[in-house]
């Protein structure tokens, strides 16, 4: 009798320690209906310490899509996953290419349709690849996932966001938007990705700084929700890295590779338009400011790409290896320049924008979430402060002391000239050396014609400034019957610097301004508004000057002084702006 109450006390223990083990060689086809462990106690509740992210976030029927497991903190044992459409629970589709500490399950008589462990040893990362049937009533799918971290500690069901059933190819591409994905050549110089239409695909910050090494520019930014959003990722696998890629542009994006901030000696990816308008992926080599050597595009796979919106969006794995042919042996360490540009019959051209640069080299390999910059040097800084000192304040103030201050200062001289004349020949010349300067400046910069409006609107001005003194030191006499002529020309010579002016500052600052709202611009608009109130505030006081009315506060200040000394505040205001904007860009 004591020998059956000791196997009877003895099998009860092995079955206790069964449960309370759990399934360490993974073998759990009981839990695929609801992932949740036979472990005799309840989830947990808080915060999954682990993430689940699949790449693409889009599929067509028979496409493969690489699903991430990853813990945050610390690790986790045993884990379950499988593929889910939204809001079901039934398994669908495959996974191959599993990890060596992993294996297929089959769940509703489908073979590999899930995945687990197969060993109870730490881990912090899984990865899988899992299939699309290729046929079906396919629909928007998640993966679910449960992650145990003890045998009383477990967590079910952490999804990763909607992958997307963007439906299958159709013959006529240029009105059915779809995204396709490749696996190229390994000598091929082009991709074959072709995409167009209003799908984008879906890349976005999830999992930056987690599981994917993310540089963007606004800082954070998110390309599926932010409008003006630079972004690329990079996920380092075995032998390879997965990008990601996605900005505002109707020609091309590109990611460089680069040792130092400054353009040259750069490996460099391109997605851009052929001459079809297609998306297609080269791989190419910078040499500086001119058009990048096309290198063949060597080991890169699964190219998904797609242009909807103005926003460029591609993701690819490549297994060459980074060079800037400055290092005997490859890294990835690198600065990172993220840009974009137009493109002329496939052919890429010169970026309207600076592109931007990470404030520090970037390990590919470290996960990190690290925000960009314009990359905007000093010198053009100081060519864009100058500008703005010129043409918005000491050249404003000097044409409107010529046009309000000369009757009412007239008399007043110092060394046999008016006040009002020396102040605006001061004013002026002023502006025209600070216009030079920052015309030499960006030359010396560039070293190169930058194409766009910019450079044109800035060359103009430069011309006609130069124009305006030399014309003013041939005038005639003030009784002479041709002044008429020389003061209309002079004005009118003025009025047309001033506007082009004006625009030339507008194009700068969108070139520099790497927010997403634009607010440079926004805040010189305001000034063009201030400027324009005045001017109808002082004519409005000259008409009534010529009526006979007052012209005078409290019978002591002229009204212009008035007038002045606000414009001044304002103009000060608008410019120490602008100044602060330039500095941080």
């Amino acid at each position: 009798m004591d020998s059956w109450r000791f196997v009877f006390l003895f099998l009860l223990w092995e079955s206790s320690l069964l449960g309370v083990m759990g399934y360490p060689g993974g073998n759990v086809e009981s839990s695929c209906s609801n992932l949740m462990p036979s472990h005799g106690a309840n989830a947990q509740t808080s915060n999954a310490p682990y993430t689940v992210v699949a790449n693409p976030t889009t599929f067509k029927a028979g496409d493969t899509i690489t699903v991430t497991l990853r813990a945050t903190s610390g690790s986790f044992k045993g884990f379950l996953l499988e593929a889910w459409e939204v809001g079901g629970s039934t398994p669908v589709g495959s996974f191959t290419s599993l990890a060596s500490v992993s294996q297929g399950l089959t769940c509703s008589g489908i073979a590999n349709s899930a995945v687990s462990h197969t060993s109870s040893s730490s881990k912090t990362s899984i990865q899988a690849t899992w299939k699309a049937p290729s046929s079906g009533s396919l629909k928007d799918i998640q993966f679910s996932a449960t992650f145990v971290q003890s045998t009383k500690t477990f967590w079910v069901a952490v999804k990763s966001g909607t992958v997307t059933y963007s439906g299958t190819s159709v013959p006529n591409p240029v009105t059915t938007a779809h995204t396709s994905t490749t696996t190229q050549k390994a000598n091929s110089p082009v991709s074959v990705a072709t995409v167009t239409g209003t799908v984008q695909l879906q890349i976005s910050n999830d999992a930056c700084g987690i599981n994917k090494t993310c540089f963007s520019s606004p800082s954070g930014c998110n390309p599926q929700i932010t409008n003006g959003c630079y972004f690329m990722s990079a996920v380092a696998l075995s032998s390879s890295i997965q990008f990601e890629i996605s900005a505002p542009s109707n020609g091309y994006i590109a990611i460089g590779f680069s040792d130092d901030t400054q353009m040259g000696s750069d490996d460099v990816y391109i997605c851009g338009k052929d001459a079809n308008g297609n998306i297609q992926v080269q791989h190419a080599f910078s040499t500086g400011t001119t058009t990048p050597t096309t290198l063949p595009l060597g080991n890169v796979t699964v190219i998904t790409s797609s242009i909807s919106n103005g926003i460029i969006s591609c993701s690819f794995i490549s297994r060459n290896s980074i060079s800037t042919q400055s290092r005997a042996v490859p890294s990835l360490l690198y600065y990172i320049m993220l840009g974009s540009g137009p493109s002329a019959n496939g052919q890429i051209q010169m970026h309207t924008q600076t592109p931007f640069v990470s404030a520090q080299k970037i390990d590919l390999s470290a996960i990190q979430a690290v925000g960009g910059n314009a990359g905007v040097s000093d010198m053009i800084k100081a060519h864009g402060a100058l500008m703005l000192i010129a043409w918005m304040t000491t050249g404003s103030i000097g044409m409107i002391m010529a046009r309000y201050f000369k009757k009412i200062a007239h008399g007043q001289a110092v060394c046999g000239k008016d006040i009002w004349f020396l102040a605006h020949v001061f004013l002026m010349v002023l502006t025209v050396v600070a216009t030079g300067i920052a015309f030499i400046i960006i030359f010396v910069e560039a070293m190169d014609w930058s194409g766009g409006a910019h450079p044109v609107l800035g060359c103009i001005v430069m011309i006609l400034a130069l124009v305006q003194p030399f014309g003013a030191l041939f005038r005639c006499g003030p009784t002479h019957k041709l002044r008429i002529v020389f003061n209309v020309a002079h004005a009118l010579n003025a009025f047309i610097i001033k506007i082009i002016a004006v625009a030339a500052i507008f194009t700068g600052l969108q070139r520099i301004d790497s927010s997403s709202n634009q607010w440079l611009a926004k805040v010189m608009g305001g000034f063009v508004g201030w400027e324009f109130l005045f001017y109808l505030l002082q004519d409005f006081n000259l008409f009534l000057k010529r009526k006979g009315r007052t012209e005078t506060v409290m019978g002591t200040v002229n009204l212009e002084i008035i007038f002045l000394t606000l414009y001044f505040i304002g103009n000060l205001t608008f410019l120490i702006a602008l100044l602060v904007g330039i500095g941080m860009s």
